[in-house]
C-alpha cells in the first residue's frame, strides 16, 4: 500500500531568503559552489533519477526541492526519510532560486559520503581508470558495483581508469558513465582533477559516479608507484611518438592494468607520460588528431575490458 505524504512536511518557497534554502542559492555559480559545498560536507542531486539512485546508493538526503507537479514521483524516498524538509514551488520561483531552469522537476541536497581510501579501492579493485586534471564535472559514489555475473569475475582481472586534472564537469560525469557502462573496477582522480560530486558532473553520470567505486590520488603522479606496486601495468594514452597504438596493448593482455587519461586541452603532463608503463594512442583517420577525452576513455575501456 503505498503511503500518503504528510502535507505538514511540505513547505512553500515564498522567501528566497529563508535560510533554510541556502544549500539551493546560486547553484549557477560554480566557482562558489564548488569550493562551499566541499566545505559544507554536501553536493546536490539534480533530477528524480539522480535522486533516487543517490539514496539506493546509501546516501541521505538532507532536504527536498521540486515543483509540485513531480511530487508524486519520489513519495517513496520522501518516506524513507521523514524528517527530511519537502520545499516545492513554481517554476519560476525555483528558477530564481537556483539560478538556473529547473527542467528536470527536482534537486535534493544530499549529505556528502566520506572519501574512499586509496588503498582500499585498490584492495577491492578488479578493473579500474584514472582521470588527470579533467575539470568537467559532467564527464565523471562510491558503493560497490553490484549485480555482476561470475563469468566476469573468474578469472580476476582489474581495470581502473585514472583521470589527470580533469577540468570540465560535463567530461568527468560523462567519462563517469562509461566506465560503470563498461564495468570497471574504480576511478581515480588526481589532485587537480575536478570534484565528481559537482552537481552537473552528477547529472551528466546519471548517477553512475555512485555506482563505480572512486578515491581521489593524493600525490601524483607520485601515485603511479603506489599502483604499479600494487600489480598494475599504467598505460597512459597519449599522442606522443614513439606510442603503441590500443590494438598493441589489448594484443599485450594484462590481468591488471590502469589507463591514464589526460587534461582536455594538454593532455597527459610530461612528469606521467615519463612515469608510466606504456604510452598508449588510439589510431585515428580522416584528418582527426585527438578525441574528446571522455570519448577517448569510453574507447579505451572498452577496448581493453
Amino acid at each position: 500500500m503505498t503511503e500518503i505524504l504528510n502535507p505538514e512536511r511540505i513547505l512553500h518557497v515564498e522567501d528566497l531568503q529563508d535560510s533554510r534554502l541556502d544549500e539551493y542559492l546560486r547553484l549557477s555559480e560554480a566557482h562558489l559552489r564548488m569550493r562551499t559545498d566541499v566545505e559544507n560536507g554536501l553536493y546536490i542531486a539534480e533530477s528524480t533519477k539522480v535522486v533516487q539512485r543517490a539514496i539506493n546508493a546509501g546516501h541521505v538526503p538532507r532536504s527536498f526541492l521540486l515543483a509540485e507537479k513531480h511530487l508524486g514521483q519520489l513519495t517513496e524516498e520522501f518516506n524513507r526519510f521523514p524528517t527530511a524538509p519537502i520545499f516545492i514551488g513554481d517554476d519560476r520561483q525555483l528558477e530564481d532560486l537556483v539560478g538556473f531552469h529547473l527542467h528536470r522537476g527536482a534537486m535534493a541536497a544530499m549529505n556528502r559520503p566520506e572519501p574512499l581510501d586509496l588503498d582500499k579501492v585498490l584492495e577491492n579493485s578488479s578493473r579500474i581508470a584514472i582521470l588527470e586534471k579533467i575539470a568537467d564535472h559532467t564527464n565523471v559514489r562510491c558503493s560497490k558495483i553490484s549485480g555482476v555475473p561470475k563469468a566476469l569475475a573468474e578469472p580476476k582481472r582489474s581495470r581502473i581508469a585514472v583521470f589527470e586534472n580533469i577540468q570540465d564537469h560535463t567530461n568527468l560525469g560523462a567519462a563517469f558513465r562509461s566506465a560503470a557502462a563498461i564495468g570497471v573496477d574504480a576511478v581515480l582522480i588526481t589532485p587537480q582533477c575536478v570534484d565528481p560530486l559537482y552537481r552537473r558532473a552528477v547529472r551528466v553520470s546519471m548517477g553512475t559516479v555512485f555506482q563505480v567505486p572512486w578515491a581521489r590520488v593524493e600525490a601524483w603522479p607520485e601515485g603511479i608507484e603506489q599502483l604499479q606496486d600494487a600489480g598494475f601495468i599504467v598505460a597512459g594514452m597519449t599522442l606522443a611518438e614513439g606510442s603503441i597504438t590500443l590494438d598493441e596493448l589489448v594484443a599485450e593482455d594484462h590481468q591488471k592494468l590502469a589507463l591514464v587519461f589526460g587534461n582536455e586541452g594538454r593532455g597527459l603532463s610530461a612528469e606521467t607520460e615519463a612515469t608510466v608503463d606504456r604510452c598508449v594512442t588510439i589510431p585515428m583517420m580522416g584528418g582527426v588528431d585527438s578525441l574528446n577525452v571522455a570519448t577517448s576513455a569510453a574507447v579505451a575501456l572498452y577496448a581493453t575490458r
